[in-house]
């Protein structure tokens, strides 16, 4: 690894003459880390948070995605520094103990993360077709099979058609907040950090584990590493750039839907007396703002489901290769997330909770990403010129101290009652 300054990187075979050009060649892996940010989970949660509580945890989901902008930064960099990903550096620094309990929490994180996109995309598939749950999450795993085999045809193009359904939902939910009837002044209340009670505490955690998705943080730093190798071509700086560039505007694009979808269901839900629920929201939208509005929303938890269960079936990928130097098939790796989530939908469990739940499971695995992420960044011998700047380190691991107490906080509330 070149220590220099201004370390070449290589650039993409199709890039073109020009910065400016070339700069727009490197966008598209933070795109595809974003749509974890907006898969069914955060529906769930945000929706539910809408419903229960108005605005008032408008400002854990716009904190979150700010962090979310730092942990998907951070993960950028590593893989394009070291040409290598997090669970693999991960491997190769740390005891085989520790390793495999990396491994086990990062696989626990990768299944919840399934489950919660082939139960939302089954969900959807329900409000816009009335197929049954069970069904609609068989269709769902297929179909994310066939979102995935674009990805065999070239990175650009799987990149572009996850970008696209970034698109869709963004679109979705900015037209439905712009119809919600937002009170702008008790949306800005909900900027103000406040809980109300144990029951606004868990929703709070389920949505910081929706919008800071660990399995996203391994996958960004595997996505860089596969586009950029050593070798001339751009400069550090500019690539970093470009790198920043790339994480604020998906990770911004992410944050205003997340904001959308809990400000719509402030609007929508709050008060009315509908269920707090995916399918609640979808039967009450379309009393208040028309059937054409129900079904825009179901489309957007359809196009969601469908993106992020393939972006998880590649994060699973990427966490066992990295942890263990082992590969496993494909259909195989996709039974392990397919049977719980089937289970749920055929015992009847309600999605929405079993959503929610997995959002608070998943907030557990942030730690053990980020505690790894902020110390492999920190390290000049491993990060050269791309190592991070004391604030950077001291910021990101305060982070892991507030997440890491926020679940401790849930885990007293639930085993005191």
């Amino acid at each position: 690894m070149t220590t220099g300054t201004e370390s070449p990187i290589a650039l993409p075979r199709h890039s073109v003459p020009g910065v400016r050009r070339r700069l727009v060649t490197l966008v598209g892996p933070a795109f595809v880390a974003a749509v974890a940010y907006i898969d069914p989970g955060n529906f769930a949660t945000n929706f539910e948070s809408g419903a229960r509580f108005g605005y008032l945890l408008l400002w854990v989901v716009v904190l979150a995605n700010i962090v979310a902008m730092l942990l998907q930064y951070l993960s950028a960099k590593l893989g394009v520094a070291t040409g290598r990903s997090l669970p693999e550096l991960c491997r190769e620094t740390y005891r085989r103990p520790v390793v495999l309990g990396l491994w086990v929490q990062a696989e626990i994180v990768v299944i919840m993360t399934d489950v919660a996109e082939l139960v939302g995309g089954a969900v959807a598939l329900h409000l816009l077709f009335g197929l049954p749950m069970l069904t609609g999450g068989l269709m769902i795993a297929i179909g994310s099979f066939a979102v995935l085999s674009v990805r065999a045809a070239g990175q650009r193009g799987f990149e572009a058609l996850i970008a696209g359904a970034l698109a869709v939902v963004a679109a979705v939910f900015l037209y439905q907040t712009l119809t919600a009837g937002v009170d702008v002044g008790q949306a800005a209340g909900g900027l103000v950090p406040r809980l109300d009670g144990a029951s606004s505490l868990m929703l709070a955690v389920g949505v910081v584990g929706a919008t800071v998705m660990p399995h996203a943080v391994y996958l960004h730093s595997a996505l860089t590493r596969e586009r950029f190798a050593p070798g001339h071509g751009l400069g550090r700086k500019r690539l970093l750039r470009a790198q920043r560039m790339d994480v604020l505007v998906a990770m911004g694009v992410a944050g205003v839907i997340n904001a959308a979808m809990l400000i719509a269901a402030s609007g929508t839900l709050y008060g009315s007396g509908a269920e707090p629920t995916l399918a609640g929201a979808h039967a009450e939208l379309a009393v208040t703002a028309g059937t054409s509005a129900a079904t825009l929303f179901a489309v957007a938890l359809l196009a969601s489901g469908l993106a992020s269960s393939s972006v998880g079936i590649r994060a699973g990928e990427i966490v066992m290769e990295g942890f263990l130097r082992r590969r496993i098939p494909l259909y195989t790796r996709r039974l392990a997330a397919i049977v719980p989530a089937l289970v749920i939908l055929g015992i009847g469990l309600d999605p929405t909770r079993a959503l929610v739940l997995s959002q608070v499971v998943l907030s557990f695995g942030i730690p053990f990403a980020l505690i790894p992420l902020v110390l492999l960044t920190r390290r000049k011998d491993l990060m050269g010129p791309w190592v991070n700047r004391r604030l950077t380190t001291a910021v990101a691991g305060c982070v892991a101290l507030v997440v890491t107490a926020l679940n401790a906080i849930l885990v007293t509330q639930v085993f005191s009652g």
